[in-house]
């Protein structure tokens, strides 16, 4: 787990990603008085941002605190594959929480994507955002027999999808795998311009954006007291931890880890040298590689993820990741030009279940979190910007209970 008074936003990520096209973060103002707001949001990258636009939209008094520039940290780092497929296939959830309770958290990400697409599209945002169906493709010892079975499983869910055989696929998408489910309703985005986007909304409903940090939380009965680098404090009914990866000492959540993830994305390609459909590709085995392609023709490939948090390490691993991704890019299509315009590598959170972690702190009730988030990020943020703001106005649901933040480990 990563120490908040030992880490900075560059050690979040490194290298060069291809997100932002020139625009500058929302501006920051300082801290010059001590006041009240109805929630402080803790963190200004993308779970921020839904949540401050959300909490803005419902008509409440809404502040957002960061450090640094919003949305330079973890969320610079995310390839933004808004999908609504789960890290843990529907089969695994199913083992770990009966397949009733594993299909109603399906069902809710799928109306995370769709919610998502909505809030972008009634907002106009420029934030690159377009419709993909996903392909989750056979990869190492996760064949067709095993992706039959988990299909089978979302049929019956009522999922939507179907099943891909070799011949079926390779004629379809070009791709050389044994098989695959191919799936609707997801999308991707420009993750840095859909978060700026999101803030800047919240701010022209009111929304304050302040440039301080945080250096210790007071939960008492009626009011969480929020103390700064500065000479004053904060006021809020609620406070909403949503800084990346990077936990205060004070959370605790056993099923979760921190690690390292790196991505690559070409040079722009030919249309011709693009998967036809475009769909977001991700691999059905425990270490997986992901692809998705951009407007302005390049291919983003991700993976080789390990279990390094030092900084220093990660980037040393750079150039080792690089080549290895660029190898991984020729053996799924070998059709694409493998010059790399950008590079970078980024700390991510996972736990057990491939669930996020959403929900009040445990003994401190006006203290909420969202962390640990796997490959569904940003479909998982704004699953957590609509529980927060639920639990913010006193409206506990029960499946919110999925995402506890001290749940116990699904194997015991």
């Amino acid at each position: 787990m990563l120490d908040s008074d030992q880490i900075a936003q560059d050690d979040l990520h490194s290298g060069r990603s291809p997100w932002g096209k020139g625009k500058r973060p929302p501006l920051k103002h300082l801290l010059t008085e001590s006041f009240k707001t109805d929630v402080l949001v803790v963190g200004g990258g993308i779970t921020g941002s839904l949540a401050a636009q959300h909490l803005a939209a419902r008509g409440v008094n809404v502040t957002v605190v960061d450090k640094e520039p919003p949305g330079l940290g973890s969320t610079a780092a995310s390839t933004a594959m808004l999908q609504w497929d789960i890290d843990r296939k529907l089969g695994e959830l199913t083992d770990f929480y009966g397949f009733d309770h594993a299909v109603e958290i399906y069902r809710h990400s799928v109306a995370a994507v769709q919610g998502l697409r909505s809030l972008v599209g009634d907002l106009g945002l420029p934030c690159t955002l377009r419709p993909r169906s996903t392909l989750y493709i056979a990869a190492n010892d996760v064949g067709p027999d095993a992706l039959r079975r988990e299909y089978l499983l979302r049929e019956r869910a009522g999922l939507p999808g179907i099943l891909l055989d070799h011949a079926d696929l390779l004629s379809r998408t070009g791709i050389d795998r044994p098989a695959a489910i191919v799936s609707p309703g997801s999308a991707d985005a420009d993750p840095l311009l859909l978060s700026w986007g999101l803030l800047n909304d919240a701010v022209a409903r009111g929304a304050r954006l302040i440039d301080a940090m945080v250096t210790a939380y007071h939960d008492a009965p009626g009011a969480v007291t929020i103390e700064t680098d500065g000479p004053f404090v904060i006021e809020a009914r609620h406070a909403i931890l949503a800084t990346g990866y990077v936990m205060p000492d004070f959370v605790h959540a056993e099923i979760h880890r921190t690690s390292s993830s790196w991505a690559i994305a070409t040079v722009r390609q030919q249309p011709e040298k693009l998967w036809p459909g475009g769909e977001l590709i991700w691999e059905a085995s425990e270490n997986y590689h992901y692809a998705r392609t951009t407007p302005d023709g390049r291919i983003i490939i991700g993976g080789g993820d390990d279990d390094t948090v030092d900084p220093a390490e990660r980037d040393a691993k750079m150039p080792g990741k690089t080549a290895h991704l660029v190898e991984t890019l020729a053996g799924l299509w070998p059709a694409a030009k493998r010059d790399v315009d950008f590079a970078w590598s980024g700390t991510f959170g996972q736990t057990e279940d491939g669930l996020p972690l959403i929900g009040a702190v445990h003994g401190m009730p006006r203290i909420l979190a969202a962390y640990g988030y796997g490959g569904n990020g940003i479909t998982f943020s704004f699953m957590a910007s609509r529980i927060l703001a639920e639990l913010c106005a006193g409206n506990r649901q029960s499946w919110f209970d999925a995402f506890a933040i001290e749940r116990p480990s699904p194997r015991k």
